[in-house]
C-alpha cells in the first residue's frame, strides 16, 4: 500500500471488479440512494439519470433533461438494471445489497449477484420514486468529468483543498 494511502483519512477502496464506463459512466452510493448516470442505448447524446432509494426500492428515471423514461413505468426499467449491474461490479453485490438494506438470505454475499439483487427488489413491487434528485446526480457527474479535462499537474486544485493548512501564514 503506498505511503499516502496509509497516512490518508480517506481509505481507498478498490473496485470489485474493473467495469468499462461506456454504458454506467457514473454510479454511487450516495443519498440514501444507489444513483448513477446511464447511456442511452438508442441516442448517443442522451443519458438516464437513475436511482433506487435505500430500504424501500423506490425508483427513478430520467434523461438529463427531466424527460419521464419510457420503460420505467411501474417496474425497473433497463437503465436502472444496467445500474445495478455496475454498482455490483464496482462496489461488490454484498455491499450494495447491504446499502439498499436488502436481504438477500445469503450472509457470506457469495451467492449474490445483480440479476437476483435486481429480482429480490422487484419482487417487492417497488413504486416509483420522485426525480427531484436528478439534478444533482447529473451535476456531480458533470464536474467529475471536468476533472478529466484538466492538464496534468501536481498544483493543488482549489475545490479539492478539504482541509485547512497545518500552519497559517502570519
Amino acid at each position: 500500500m503506498p505511503v499516502w494511502e496509509l497516512s490518508s483519512r480517506a481509505r481507498v477502496v478498490p473496485p470489485a471488479r474493473p467495469r468499462k464506463l461506456a454504458k454506467v459512466p457514473f454510479v454511487e452510493l450516495a443519498d440514501g440512494r444507489l444513483q448513477g448516470v446511464v447511456s442511452s442505448g438508442s441516442d448517443a447524446g442522451r443519458v438516464y439519470v437513475s436511482s433506487i432509494a435505500a430500504g424501500t426500492y423506490a425508483f427513478a428515471c430520467s434523461t438529463n433533461n427531466n424527460r419521464p423514461c419510457g420503460g420505467a413505468r411501474g417496474g425497473f426499467c433497463n437503465h436502472i438494471r444496467a445500474l445495478v449491474g455496475e454498482a455490483v461490479l464496482q462496489y461488490g453485490a454484498e455491499r450494495v445489497a447491504r446499502y439498499l438494506k436488502a436481504d438477500t438470505g445469503d450472509a457470506s454475499g457469495t451467492g449474490t449477484d445483480a440479476h437476483t439483487l435486481v429480482a429480490l427488489m422487484t419482487a417487492t413491487r417497488p413504486a416509483q420514486g420522485d426525480t427531484s434528485a436528478a439534478a444533482p446526480v447529473f451535476s456531480r457527474f458533470l464536474r467529475h468529468l471536468a476533472y478529466l479535462e484538466l492538464e496534468t499537474s501536481t498544483a493543488p486544485l482549489p475545490e479539492m483543498q478539504w482541509f485547512p493548512p497545518t500552519r497559517t501564514v502570519a
